[in-house]
């Protein structure tokens, strides 16, 4: 490491106090507590969650305090975090059916069952800075959330607002009772492959993938999403469904031998549809991609869902070529804490190595100066007359 730095430990140990008042700030300022990012700042905890592979909000905004902020360093130390905790049991298929539906959208149908619940979300919001809330007081926080509240339940009694206990049929199952989607079936044997504890290996599964995708990196998955929506794959998607909820998580200890519930937790569930033409033996119909991440996390969901189906490429003999159809690019460059590694090890001591390069180098110009130099006006020249 960087004990090989002139000052050694004691350097060390002053980056690491620089670094605990770069995080805090200026005193003036009360100290940001670890509930105040749990409750507003509930996207980025969500997607540290996601990432991380741990749903604990508490733990995720620990993290973020801890990183000053830095989401991907929060990442990482959720992740090491959870290396150390004991595995007691595997949970049971989330039943996302069963969601208590907090948003709910379909952009490829108008009218579904149960209606467009729109939610907490900013896609209606006109991206323009609200200066107000550079100086918000308690009191008008508490008079707007009484306001929003009231107004809340001005919809509830006119019929606007959905119960929660409302069953809102997926999209997809609508269209599969009619055979125009891929069906997918549940009592199916899945490999159980746990891409924590076992390297991934390839050909991958699709639930491999799904785990792998689940962990990877928002910006990473996003971009290549979007790669696929400009032609860098087959795909021209429509959102069958989005729909952001609590679930209730389930496991079957052994001892027990039946299913109990341990609680429930907020995911969102992204599913896309895809045109297939058919081939010889399948008849045209839709095909699906699937995304599923922890929280509040819709644009991790749908990028995921937009890559899923990109590597399904092999399973409908579609054209090959770009990257989000790659299994081992994708994969093996998805994950941001193994990205930060790669790329974080750069700045640790390489003393040797580019010594060895610098004189190799230094090597390579003192030949190229002994070269004899040849009067480029003679060398034309001669050129010239040889042509004639």
């Amino acid at each position: 490491m960087y004990v090989a730095v002139k000052g050694g430990d004691k350097a060390i140990d002053a980056a690491h106090a620089q670094l605990a008042c770069k995080r805090r700030g200026n005193l003036k300022y009360s100290e940001l507590t670890v509930s105040q990012i749990q409750e507003q700042l509930p996207y980025a905890v969500d997607r540290v969650m996601t990432e991380g592979s741990l749903y604990d909000p508490q733990l995720a905004a620990l993290a973020i305090k801890q990183a000053g902020g830095d989401i991907i360093e929060a990442i990482f130390l959720l992740r090491a975090f959870r290396t150390t905790l004991p595995r007691f049991s595997s949970s049971k298929p989330l039943d996302a059916q069963a969601m208590k539906v907090e948003r709910r959208i379909s952009a490829a149908f108008k009218d579904v069952p149960g209606g467009q619940v729109l939610g907490p979300t900013f896609d209606y919001t006109h991206r323009l800075l609200d200066f107000n809330l550079l100086d918000e007081s308690d009191d008008e926080q508490a008079a707007f959330f009484n306001n929003t509240d009231d107004a809340l339940k001005e919809e509830s009694q006119e019929g606007y607002q959905q119960e929660e206990s409302l069953n809102y049929p997926q999209v997809l199952g609508i269209m599969a009772n009619e055979g125009m989607i891929e069906t997918h079936h549940s009592d199916q044997e899945i490999p159980e492959v746990d891409i924590t504890q076992q390297p991934v290996n390839f050909p991958a599964d699709r639930s491999t993938r799904l785990q792998a995708l689940a962990r990877g990196d928002e910006g990473f998955l996003l971009a290549l999403g979007y790669s696929t929506q400009r032609g860098y794959g087959r795909t021209h998607p429509f959102v069958g469904e989005i729909r952001i909820g609590q679930v209730s998580l389930s496991i079957e200890p052994e001892e027990l031998g039946f299913s109990i519930d341990i609680g429930e937790i907020t995911v969102t569930e992204s599913e896309i549809i895809n045109q297939f033409k058919g081939s010889k033996t399948v008849k045209p119909k839709f095909t699906r991609g699937y995304g599923l991440s922890f929280g509040h996390n819709e644009r991790k969901a749908m990028s995921m869902a937009l890559v899923d189906r990109a590597l399904r490429g092999n399973e409908f003999d579609e054209d090959f070529g770009s990257p989000a159809q790659d299994e081992e690019f994708v994969l093996s460059h998805v994950d941001n804490v193994e990205a930060v590694g790669f790329v974080s090890h750069l700045k640790l001591p390489h003393y040797v190595d580019f010594q060895s390069e610098l004189e190799l180098i230094r090597k390579i110009r003192k030949e190229h100066e002994d070269q004899p130099q040849v009067d480029s006006e003679v060398d034309t020249k001669n050129t010239t007359e040889s042509l004639v």
